[in-house]
């Protein structure tokens, strides 16, 4: 296929300003390693000229700006997403390999989070504060200022629009840098932005390297928060980085989710939602079911039920709508084929997959995984590997499942399949993780919040919670 149609710059003020050193790296669709578009590749120079300009529409047009006003742009901004659906869900396929079926769902999801975020605008307010007659004492909720967003690849839009459409909601400014991988969503966000009205300088998208254009924006002295979704050992850096600033600062750093399977379950329903839990955009989904817990008495019947359906799934090219798409690079196919090795090493028995699928010679393809006798102690049931490969492991006892669940580094969620719902409570308080699912998978919605504990992050998104997350309190008193 050519080359797609996209400008070579970056988007500051308003405007596409090409790098300051004339510098691009290239974006490739994961399915046929063809070169899909140039991009520039931002520095600290360009990530400067970015942070000012957000900072000129914080303390100029866009603070007067009123809250339902606000709110007006960005429901304008998810119905002119809304009307470009198929066009930047093909373009999301593309750029990352998914099934175009789901990059159908994620602008669905795009568009669903923008009006949310849209309609809480106006209605971000304080307190009063009874401290007696003579002093009345109230707060005012105020955006940080300018913000930073630096987002993963795994679903681009869909994570960069998720704390980008709160800080637009609380009156912040944007500097959003996406994932070298995966950069067209945004630029093209950036200019439909543009079109509904948004004042110059209030988005603005520097394309680039995380240890160029990500770690300046970082450590800009006018950005008043960061927020990042990737990998722990990124995310241990960033806050490194941003400690001495005292920046605010949300991370999502990815998991080692259990599904947890007891023998009065639904096991049809367990293995379905664990197939799209194990497998759903190529297992490249940090709250991916990677570790099947499953009690010893059903145990086999629920394996063999979950390899046959998964030995059937198509893998394709994301515009062929298969099960699943590729892997998002070389790297990352590469990455998932050392942690196979390591777990035959290890002496776990590949029960499914493990190879490329032998009609897809090109592209960074893998076939759906399943291990089994593997301790909870080797490495493919302790690391994250990103990838459609899955650990199944025994249990026993409730206590047995609830210390293998929680005896990894990550904490970001949690399923459990029982009809017991006093076993399920006690699960929920007991796991160790920031959201637990009872009897389904990705519950919840743009109106809860999610995030994790330990190794997989903190802070909270999506919800109202989200939303506070770029909002400050100041407090007023008067003496009367």
């Amino acid at each position: 296929m050519s080359k797609l149609e996209f400008p070579n710059a970056l988007f500051i003020d308003g405007k596409w300003v090409p790098s300051a050193r004339r510098e691009s790296f290239e974006s490739v669709n994961p399915a046929t390693e063809e070169v899909l578009a140039s991009v520039p590749r931002a520095d600290a120079h360009d990530v400067d000229l970015a942070v000012r300009a957000a900072k000129k529409a914080f303390y100029g047009e866009w603070s007067e700006v009123t809250p339902s006003e606000r709110g007006r742009l960005l429901y304008q901004l998810a119905q002119a997403i809304q009307s470009r659906r198929e066009e930047l869900a093909e373009l999301e396929t593309l750029d990352n390999g998914k099934p175009l079926r789901e990059a159908l769902g994620d602008v669905d999801g795009v568009v669903q989070t923008i009006q949310y975020n849209a309609g809480a605008a106006d209605k971000l307010q304080g307190d009063t504060i009874p401290l007696g007659k003579e002093v009345v004492d109230f707060t005012w909720l105020e955006p940080l200022g300018v913000t930073a967003h630096i987002v993963p690849w795994n679903f681009p839009l869909g994570i960069a629009v998720r704390s980008v459409a709160p800080a637009l909601a609380a009156g912040c400014t944007v500097v959003l840098k996406p994932a070298e991988e995966s950069p067209l969503s945004a630029l093209r966000l950036a200019s439909i932005a543009k079109e509904v009205g948004f004042p110059d300088g209030v988005l603005n998208v520097v394309t680039g390297f995380g240890e160029e254009a990500g770690a300046a924006l970082v450590r800009h002295p006018q950005v008043r928060g960061v927020t990042f979704t990737g990998s722990a050992e990124t995310g241990r850096k960033i806050v490194a980085q941003t400690a001495e600033a005292l920046k605010p600062l949300v991370l999502e750093l990815g998991g080692k989710n259990a599904l947890i399977v007891f023998a009065d379950a639904d096991l049809e329903r367990a293995v379905s939602d664990a197939i799209e839990a194990v497998f759903g955009n190529c297992g490249q989904v940090c709250s991916a079911a990677s570790r099947l817990l499953l009690h010893r008495s059903i145990q086999g019947e629920f394996v063999e039920r979950f390899c046959e359906r998964a030995s059937s799934l198509k893998v394709a090219p994301g515009l062929e709508n298969g099960d699943l798409g590729p892997l998002i690079s070389k790297e990352q196919l590469q990455r998932a084929q050392d942690y196979i090795r390591s777990g035959l090493q290890e002496g776990a028995e590949l029960r499914l997959g493990g190879k490329r699928p032998a009609h897809l010679p090109r592209g960074y393809f893998l076939e759906p995984t399943v291990f089994e006798a593997v301790n909870p102690q080797m490495r493919i049931a302790q690391e994250e590997i990103f990838a459609p490969v899955v650990v199944a492991m025994p249990f026993d006892t409730d206590e047995e499942a609830i210390r293998i669940a929680n005896e990894v580094d990550y904490g970001l969620v949690a399923g459990v399949y029982t009809q017991d719902i006093r076993r399920a409570m006690t699960f929920a308080q007991k796991l160790e993780c920031g959201s637990v699912w009872i009897n389904g998978w990705y519950l919840g919605g743009v109106q809860a919040p999610t995030g994790g504990v330990k190794a997989s992050g903190f802070g909270r998104e999506r919800g109202l919670a989200g939303i506070h997350n770029y909002l400050q309190i100041k407090n007023v008193a008067i003496k009367l």
